[in-house]
């Protein structure tokens, strides 16, 4: 299933469009190198994604205790707050991917707006006390954060997505 996305062409057009946009915003050497971790010796955005999906799991942990509820929301509000900068620096490593590359890239990437979104909806319910409503939907967002998760690890394992490109 997962090689299939790469051949999924719909996705080419605003694909190339959105690694597009990314490039002209990386315009500059220094920042470019900056956000794509060279000065590091790796890329940053697998290091991020940890923060999110640590955070979102975590509150799914407090979420099968009852009393937990306030601690939970603060855990899916600090991964909603990680997930700008993960977001960002996926893009600066999406920018230099080849065409099967950015297919896998792009579904992976919905894949996990629609993660934050459920986070999203899922702290807004908590917030107004609906913690069972916000419980199902961080269990959703959960689901769809292993997606992809599944997907970046194809990209990144399967088709070298970024390998060795990062350095320079």
């Amino acid at each position: 299933m997962l090689q299939a996305v790469e051949e999924l062409r719909a996705v080419d057009r605003p694909a190339e469009s959105a690694a597009r946009v990314v490039r002209r915003a990386l315009r500059s050497p220094r920042v470019d190198r900056a956000v794509r971790g060279s000065w590091l010796g790796h890329p940053l955005h697998p290091l991020m994604v940890t923060v999110p999906i640590g955070a979102w799991a975590s509150a799914a942990v407090l979420d099968a205790r009852p009393g937990d509820e306030d601690a939970a929301r603060r855990l899916v509000a600090l991964g909603l707050l990680a997930s700008v900068p993960t977001v960002l620096l996926g893009l600066a490593d999406y920018s230099g991917l080849d065409r099967r590359q950015r297919r896998v890239g792009a579904v992976h990437a919905v894949a996990n707006a629609a993660a934050v979104t459920c986070f999203a909806a899922s702290y807004a319910l908590r917030r107004r006390g609906r913690h069972t409503a916000g419980k199902v939907l961080g269990l959703a967002g959960l689901t769809a954060v292993g997606i992809g998760g599944a997907l970046g690890g194809h990209l990144s394992y399967a088709q070298g997505g970024g390998v060795h490109r990062w350095q320079t």
